[in-house]
């Protein structure tokens, strides 16, 4: 970075994501100097603080503000936004704008006063791809007030001192390809939702009484490119656990109980499904009961502590040990971010760069009640506990893994789960440091009238990262000795019968995984889809965090399943969240990336439409027919003129419910004209 040449001071504008940000920004760049001044913006949530600093040695009057979150809105023109205005196969390639909408106007004019006064504009949003498509909407607004700014990037992972005086000294320019990766997924999930919504929508709610009390002329059946195929793998399930036949299978067990203790064999073979194969079996061990060891072996073995923590990891793994909603993890882990005691927590990296002081971190955490002591002796080299973690294979080059930035030992005002959040952070974070667990693992076989049987167990050695990672276990019995030859008539011989048992509900942690692996979503979004399907009632969330789909949720994906499209199915966004990831490397153009995804989702749409009765057949087998008349103006527009009242949409030739027709504008009833 070189500061501009010239006398004075130079006037900077900085622009957080949240107006708590700006302010922790404001308070910690503000203290070497002190004297920071606060004032009102024309937002009366967003304050402007002033303070004078020095970049690169260069006097600086510095002025902080935020924005809250984004500052535009994608929206397709006035003439297309009312959901009788046009065919919704029109929503494809109908115009779209970004606009600032009226409820954030106040930070806009906020931003362009501060803009006119300053030269230089410091951008101070989350370090993601829609940090920096923010970014790019601030920068719209103020280099509109002001074309001479001098516009830099901000790059920071944590509100802690050390990182924010380290962002404002080696400024950056902003990434152009992330903010073009953020609007490509937007125009793509507007053109896409508005038209399979608006076709689902019109074409279902009329037809179907969707809702007991008769309320249901309010219902939105919404398609998302993300939400639809969440809610795929939530039926997927929900089908094979439908579609499993209970099977009667017999198994043969013994036991030998000894003065060291009792050891339980299993059975090699697993078990049988024919019963008389079993009973044959079972007669021979008891006629030849004698047992031989055959084989024993004893083996070191290790379990490993778990890769840094990435956001997905976070949310997996609060759901299991916790139960918090992947939502609600996410909303407490922000709050922990913005007060400074964890990392930023959106992020796909599993892996610590070389550069971090990861002893710093640790040393931070000595004077904790409850796990100070283990990070003491990971200090320690005499206890040769350390060691560097493991690389998970994931940087998403934004972001560290997720680690404690700030020493608590539990604030007042945190809630339990703030108190639970923070705890796994701070224990994984000091397992990943920690030497593997060490254990001897004994497996014996033994033979039977010819039949094998094998037991397994286990002594752990020495703990080491399960010390503190309270979350993990790893038992096992311990076995009685047994040397090979060794002979002994078994204490019990049975023969158990048992049924198979179909797959359990998707719990939400195993939601999340398949997300990720089929690369529905980003790390910082899943928690959103899943959110969207419980709100608009396609799947329910017991108290087990395990889903089930609502009758709604499941006619939808078996109408699209009957049609031979797999919208529900995670490939076709899956295709496109690597083409928006190819837009932030710069190896496809975004114009290239919505023209080919954009043609092959339109022709899906009108596929779909023209299989629309395989759709309402589904929706037949749940829910009763309406009386109502089904409202299918999408599949067949006649437009006769421009409507005079609106000059938005169009006057078409429509049927009475007596049967004659009539002219009227598509925009009726918020337009009356007919």
């Amino acid at each position: 970075m070189h500061p501009d040449g010239g006398g004075g001071a130079i006037r900077v504008l900085n622009v957080a994501e949240k107006p708590s940000v700006a302010k922790a920004v404001a308070e910690i760049l503000s203290r070497p100097s002190g004297g920071m001044r606060s004032r009102e913006g024309r937002s009366r949530y967003n304050r402007v603080f002033e303070f004078d600093y020095s970049i690169g040695g260069r006097a600086c009057h510095m002025l902080v503000t935020s924005v809250t979150g984004h500052l535009m809105e994608l929206e397709f023109d006035d003439r297309f936004r009312r959901w009788h205005s046009c065919d919704p196969a029109d929503l494809f390639h109908a115009p779209v704008r970004k606009s600032v909408p009226q409820d954030k106007q106040d930070i806009k004019r906020t931003l362009e006063e501060e803009a006119r006064k300053c030269q230089w504009l410091v951008l101070w949003l989350d370090c993601d791809r829609e940090g920096e498509n923010i970014a790019y909407e601030v920068i719209d607004i103020c280099v509109g007030a002001n074309s001479r700014l001098n516009i830099w990037r901000a790059r920071f992972s944590a509100l802690i001192e050390r990182e924010i005086h380290e962002a404002v000294q080696h400024l950056d320019r902003p990434n152009k390809l992330f903010a073009n990766a953020v609007d490509a997924r937007q125009e793509i999930d507007l053109r896409i939702g508005a038209s399979f919504t608006r076709f689902q929508t019109m074409l279902l709610k009329d037809a179907f009484v969707l809702d007991d009390t008769g309320d249901d002329r309010n219902i939105i059946l919404s398609y998302g490119p993300c939400q639809f195929p969440t809610l795929g793998f939530i039926v997927e399930r929900f089908w094979e656990i439908q579609a499993h036949e209970p099977e009667e299978f017999w198994t043969i067990n013994c036991s030998h109980t000894s003065d060291e203790g009792t050891a339980s064999f299993g059975w090699i073979r697993g078990h049988l499904f024919d019963y008389s194969s079993a009973v044959v079996i079972y007669e021979m061990c008891v006629e030849e009961p004698m047992a031989t060891v055959q084989n024993v072996r004893n083996q070191e073995k290790l379990k490993y502590p778990p890769y840094p923590l990435s956001t997905v990891e976070l949310q997996k793994r609060a759901s299991r040990y916790f139960r918090m909603s992947s939502e609600h993890t996410m909303k407490v882990a922000e709050e922990l971010y913005q007060a400074g005691f964890i990392s930023y927590p959106r992020t796909e990296t599993d892996n610590f760069s070389p550069n971090t002081d990861l002893h710093s971190i640790v040393r931070e955490q000595v004077a904790h009640p409850n796990w100070g002591t283990f990070a003491q002796r990971l200090l320690d080299p005499e206890a040769r506990l350390w060691r560097n973690p493991s690389n998970g294979g994931h940087d998403d080059k934004a972001h560290p893994p997720i680690h404690p930035t700030k020493f608590s030992a539990g604030e007042s005002n945190w809630s339990d789960n703030h108190k639970k959040l923070y705890e796994l952070v701070v224990r994984h974070f000091l397992a990943c440091c920690s030497q593997a667990a060490v254990g001897a693992e004994t497996t014996v076989e033994i033979d039977i009238a010819g039949e094998q049987f094998n037991a397994s167990g286990r002594v752990v050695l020495a703990k080491n990262y399960l010390d503190i990672y309270r979350f993990d276990s790893w038992g096992g019995a311990l076995l009685p000795t047994y040397i090979i030859g060794q002979q002994f008539v078994p204490t019990t011989l049975t023969l158990d019968s048992g049924v198979t048992r179909p797959p359990p509900l998707l719990a939400e942690a195993d939601l999340l995984s398949c997300m990720d692996k089929a690369g529905i979503g980003t790390d910082a979004t899943m928690h959103d889809h899943i959110k969207k399907l419980l709100d608009r009632c396609y799947a329910t969330k017991d108290a087990n965090t395990r889903f089930s789909p609502t009758n709604l949720g499941e006619a939808l994906v078996m109408g699209y399943d009957e049609m031979g499209y797999e919208l529900w199915k995670p490939y076709l966004r899956s295709m496109m969240e690597a083409d928006m990831k190819s837009v932030s490397i710069g190896t496809k153009s975004k114009s290239d990336v919505l023209e080919t995804c954009l043609q092959q989702m339109k022709a899906c749409f009108l596929d779909a439409r023209a299989n629309k009765v395989k759709l309402l057949d589904a929706m037949g087998t749940f829910f009763a027919r309406s009386s109502r008349h089904i409202n299918e103006t999408q599949n067949s527009i006649e437009a006769v003129r421009p409507c005079a009242a609106c000059n938005e949409s169009e006057m078409v030739l429509k049927r009475r419910p007596t049967g004659e027709f009539m002219v009227g504008c598509q925009g009726f009833p918020q337009v009356s004209n007919k």
